[in-house]
């Protein structure tokens, strides 16, 4: 598998995973998510939906950081639900990546 492909399929599982957690409305949408909407153009199109998620990494030796950005139901905390999804992606990390570290970073940009 390749540098990007691995990164790719990371990113991917890493979004499931946060749209699992209860009280997650959805990941926040980037500005070509919103622009597609609005044209009409991307419905129906396969792949992940991934514009709030980022995860990098510097090179091998250092930590995946990873940055989501969600946006929450109002019906729950939004510290609880901000919490859970840092456990859940914390917990999906040492699953896919037992050998590697990772910091992970939660931001509730909204609420519905």
């Amino acid at each position: 598998m390749t540098r990007y492909a691995v990164h790719d399929t990371l990113t991917e599982a890493l979004a499931r995973t946060v749209l699992e957690v209860s009280g997650v409305a959805f990941l926040k949408p980037g500005l070509g998510d919103l622009l597609r909407s609005r044209a009409g153009a991307g419905a129906g199109r396969s792949g992940g939906h991934t514009a709030g998620i980022r995860v990098t990494r510097r090179d091998e030796s250092e930590p995946w950081e990873v940055d989501v950005r969600i946006v929450a139901r109002k019906e729950r905390r939004t510290m609880d639900v901000a919490r859970a999804t840092r456990q859940a992606l914390e917990e999906s990390l040492a699953t896919l990546l037992p050998d590697s570290k990772a910091s992970v970073r939660v931001t509730v940009t909204g609420l519905v």
